[in-house]
């Protein structure tokens, strides 16, 4: 629900403005929702007893200069008591702008580390197969195989070893 919200803002956000506007409240954006990680944050802005005109203040005094952008969102958020939404908003509009740049970011999921050669050849091959700017992380987990995950363009790609040893058995039962 906190989703669709937040992408309602973004979108308002976004419209009429240029780049440089958007990237500027994206960057103190992200500011403040790391400050949501804070449990006393969280319980000052749930707070039924504080005044909501002192929670925008805090919050806009988490940025150290403002712009009237930002101002005028997190007092509307303020007004509506939805200042939790704040890190909703600032990963969505983070999406919006990777879709606008065409950058996005992926991770290769494997349980042994790749070199950085095969990372960046796997990297180089998404990128041009998409026509994109991609740029792959490694996470080294118990994954039995290699899987790419590219979250913005909603792509999944993976080859188990688990899963190629039942298809070849199903073959040589069929062929049988």
């Amino acid at each position: 629900m906190n989703d669709l919200v937040a992408k309602r803002y973004v979108k308002a956000l976004i419209d009429g403005r240029d780049n440089k506007v958007v990237s500027t409240v994206a960057k103190s954006l992200n500011t403040i929702s790391t400050a949501f990680a804070d449990e006393k944050l969280n319980s000052i802005i749930s707070s039924p007893e504080v005044n909501d005109s002192k929670k925008v203040e805090l919050v806009l005094s988490l940025v150290k200069k403002a712009d009237e952008t930002l101002t005028n969102l997190v007092k509307l958020l303020g007004e509506k008591r939805r200042l939790a939404l704040l890190p909703f908003i600032a990963e969505e509009l983070n999406a919006q702008i990777a879709i606008m740049n065409n950058k996005y970011v992926g991770v290769v999921y494997t349980n042994q580390e790749l070199s950085s050669d095969y990372v960046s050849s796997i990297e180089a091959q998404f990128s041009k197969k998409f026509d994109v700017n991609l740029s792959l992380s490694q996470n080294v987990c118990d994954y039995d195989g290699i899987k790419v995950d590219i979250d913005g363009l909603g792509v999944e790609i993976s080859f188990s070893k688990e899963r190629l040893k039942s298809q070849m058995i199903d073959h040589i039962l069929k062929a049988v």
